[in-house]
């Protein structure tokens, strides 16, 4: 029961099929599924996959809607394939998991001045998650090394998440184009 202060959870429940898009396995959530989380980017959630327990960041699809990335290990430990069908439960969780770091922005944040790793600790976790996606968000090495370099410069200013990229936009170039997550075939 929510009491004063204390906010709403949303627990979703949904069935759906494991999908491979280029060589990540995942789940997407059905429409009214992901109509009820609370943002049409990333949501932090926790539940379980066929009851195996689950703790990510759903993202979202650049259409409005959501996927879950299927780890391997998750697969294995709940025996599970592709086209397998699927029972999901997830709530939207209080607290959102560190970020991945990709190696380029770790080494960056690591040599850069204590300004910027204190603004990169100082930030939420969430934010973190912003700004791993804008530099995840291109697979042309080139524009990828810009944006470390720009994440570095803006933290160092004072910014606090990347400037100017939809945040519903599915930006995991190994399965989006254009933004939007490769449809099934």
């Amino acid at each position: 029961m929510a009491g004063m202060g204390s906010k709403v959870r949303t627990m979703v429940v949904f069935d759906s099929s494991l999908t491979v898009v280029g060589s990540t396995t995942l789940v997407r959530l059905p429409v009214e599924a992901s109509q009820s989380l609370p943002s049409r980017g990333q949501v932090s959630v926790r539940g379980t996959v066929n009851g195996h327990d689950l703790q990510t960041v759903v993202e979202p699809d650049g259409r409005r809607g959501h996927w879950i990335r299927v780890p391997p290990k998750l697969q294995k430990a709940a025996g599970l394939k592709p086209g397998d069908n699927v029972n999901v439960v997830i709530d939207v969780a209080p607290e959102w998991p560190e970020a991945e770091v990709p190696p380029d922005l770790a080494a960056a944040l690591e040599t850069a001045p204590a300004t910027v790793q204190a603004s990169w600790h100082d930030i939420t976790p969430m934010a973190r998650w912003e700004w791993v996606r804008w530099v995840n968000a291109t697979a042309n090495p080139v524009t990828r090394q810009r944006r470390v370099e720009v994440s570095i410069s803006k933290l160092d200013s004072g910014k606090r998440r990347p400037c100017c990229f939809d945040l519903s936009a599915c930006t995991d170039p190994s399965v989006s184009k254009s933004g939007k997550l490769v449809p099934e075939k």
